[in-house]
């Protein structure tokens, strides 16, 4: 079951779509969730989706009861580098643009389309439509993702994601100079309640923790830092809102505030660059890097001190 209080942003809307955004779902799909009962207000379970929602209400959806659609279809064309792949394991480097798994607005040509033309046992594993995933990056983001190939593998590693024994640590390129060599912020993450899109710093949000560090500074064309970043939790968009929570957003991030004169990435500079987990049927310690990627190790050495 997921739970999520109505922000100020939402209040108003229909169910059907709040429901769509929760699950990342189409519309008809909602809808057709809340008419068989998948939908609940402040603990009362409602039928009828073009219900309004009111701001400071619990809307809890279930959504093992999302309508049984199609599977994901194995896609040949997509394209990503595998790092590792064993019995239980898939580690791969994901390119920017790629989005990991299918919905709204993304039927196909995902990741998971992807990984089933390579490793079509995956079928089968934790949830349906998007099968082995058990975390994600933005579809804007690069780097390293742990990919379950077993269901035994599956719970063990979504154990660990919620263990906080997963190490994922990113490289970003911020606008500005930090006061600190390093730091924490530490800082609840929840809807934004001016634009139900963003992800922001709430107080009523869920809690969130980055550690970061300072591994350069540059002063031409304009002041900015290249950073290490650590999650110790998990939160949509984490990185990226709190950074621009401390008035140093990713350079090159439009959605918080990272577009500027002077350096233009094509994407956000935020890169998945090290994954440290513990292997989920082995138990050997396992350690994966990857280095920048050309299109930003190419803005990164353009950059001066």
């Amino acid at each position: 079951m997921i739970e999520e209080e109505i922000p100020a942003a939402l209040g108003g809307e229909r169910l059907d779509r709040i429901v769509s955004l929760i699950t990342d779902c189409s519309r008809s799909d909602a809808a057709a969730l809340v008419a068989a009962g998948g939908a609940a207000i402040d603990g009362e379970v409602q039928h009828i989706g073009k219900l309004r929602v009111r701001t400071g209400q619990v809307v809890s959806v279930d959504p093992a009861m999302l309508p049984v659609t199609a599977p994901p279809a194995a896609d040949d064309t997509v394209e990503f580098r595998v790092v590792h792949a064993d019995e239980h394991l898939i580690i791969i480097d994901k390119p920017a643009g790629l989005v990991v798994h299918p919905g709204a607005g993304h039927p196909d040509h995902t990741l998971v389309n992807g990984l089933l033309a390579r490793f079509p046992e995956i079928a089968g594993v934790g949830e349906p439509h998007r099968p082995g995933i058990v975390h994600r990056l933005d579809v804007g983001t690069s780097g390293l993702l742990a990919v379950a190939r077993t269901q035994r593998a599956y719970h063990s590693l979504v154990d660990a994601l919620a263990a906080r024994d997963v190490g994922r640590v990113y490289r970003a390129l911020v606008w500005g100079h930090l006061a600190n060599p390093v730091g924490v912020v530490d800082a609840p993450i929840g809807r934004d309640h001016r634009d139900a899109m963003r992800m922001a710093v709430v107080v009523d949000g869920k809690p969130a923790r980055t550690r970061y560090r300072v591994l350069r500074e540059y002063r031409t064309p304009t002041e900015s830092s290249a950073l290490e970043c650590r999650l110790e939790t998990g939160r949509t968009h984490q990185i990226r809102v709190h950074l621009a929570a401390i008035g140093h957003p990713v350079v090159g991030d439009g959605a918080y505030g990272g577009i500027r004169t002077g350096i233009t990435p094509p994407r956000p500079f935020l890169h998945a660059a090290a994954l440290e987990l513990v292997h989920p049927v082995t138990g050997e310690v396992l350690q994966f890097h990857s280095p920048l990627p050309a299109d930003l190790a190419d803005v990164e050495a353009a950059l001066g001190t």
